[in-house]
């Protein structure tokens, strides 16, 4: 069951007997205010502080539909980039973009994950059944041309 609330004229009268008593506080349920921390200084890493001190410049660059570079022209120079891709544009063969793109000012284009190709291995015949059959044809065929 619900607990009844005190009224007004309670409260008043509650406030006032505790001043009589000499209590000078205004409000007996005063809450103390907690101050907040300041948050902490993230800390950076040797590599993050390196990779941002790589100077970077920006290039436009010509890409094929397949991510192919066809041409490369410095900033300043993008009248000339879209000279060189209307020109690949009206010969209609394949579609191309400009992008721009940052690089290291050494030269060498940001590093981008790459995937390397995995290395081919050899088959052998015991390997293939089907490559087995063919060899076995060829050499049944260079023994009857011997004849």
């Amino acid at each position: 069951m619900p607990r009844k609330l005190p009224s007004r004229q309670e409260l008043r009268k509650q406030a006032e007997a505790a001043e009589a008593a000499g209590l000078d506080d205004e409000s007996p349920k005063k809450k103390k205010v907690k101050k907040k921390k300041k948050a902490a200084k993230k800390r950076t890493t040797r590599k993050a502080k390196e990779a941002v001190l790589e100077r970077k410049r920006l290039v436009w660059v010509i890409y094929t539909a397949t991510l192919r570079e066809e041409a490369r022209f410095p900033y300043d120079q993008r009248k000339q980039a879209e000279e060189k891709l209307k020109q690949l544009l009206a010969k209609g063969k394949r579609t191309y973009f400009l992008q721009p793109v940052k690089e290291l000012v050494s030269g060498e284009a940001a590093p981008v994950p790459v995937e390397e190709p995995e290395e081919e291995k050899a088959i052998s015949p015991a390997d293939d059944p089907e490559l087995n059959d063919e060899l076995e044809d060829e050499v049944e065929g260079e023994d009857e041309d011997e004849d």
